[in-house]
């Protein structure tokens, strides 16, 4: 399970530090492809195999399933930690999601996400000040009760 919040810096090659519990998490190749709200998506490669066979259920003839499947494979590119720990995102991917300085390594439980320092800072603070609200509509449990 990814979890955590890491915040290191692109060097001038374009290349950034994958936190080591991350590194030992995502394996040796990992996947990382076009995410939501402008950020990038790391899976290890099972998990991207469980997301890809998913995918190909979706109806190809529904444009929307077209559209997302042809966004979200595109996007993706296979990557290896140099002996550093460091990976270089493609420059497509470091485009559509704004990384040219800090970015955020954030763990969510079966994948990674990589953000832009500053759009990180926004969206968590846009999405903190509703937190509690979001939790009532979509979280069911009760952090009280024994099993």
């Amino acid at each position: 399970m990814f979890i955590g919040e890491f915040t290191h810096t692109l060097d001038t090659k374009g290349r950034f530090f994958i936190p080591a519990r991350f590194r030992e998490k995502l394996g040796q190749r990992f996947v990382v492809t076009k995410g939501l709200d402008r950020c990038l998506f790391g899976f290890p490669l099972t998990e991207w195999e469980t997301i890809e066979k998913k995918l190909r259920r979706l109806p190809f003839a529904r444009a929307d399933a077209r559209a997302f499947a042809r966004l979200f494979f595109s996007g993706a590119a296979e990557l290896e930690p140099d002996r550093q720990g460091r990976i270089l995102i493609p420059l497509n991917l470091r485009e559509y999601a704004g990384l040219n300085r800090d970015v955020v390594i954030v763990g969510v439980a079966s994948r990674t996400e990589f953000w832009a320092g500053d759009e990180w800072a926004r969206y968590s603070t846009k999405t903190q000040a509703a937190y509690e609200e979001i939790a009532e509509k979509i979280v069911d449990f009760d952090f009280g009760a024994e099993d």
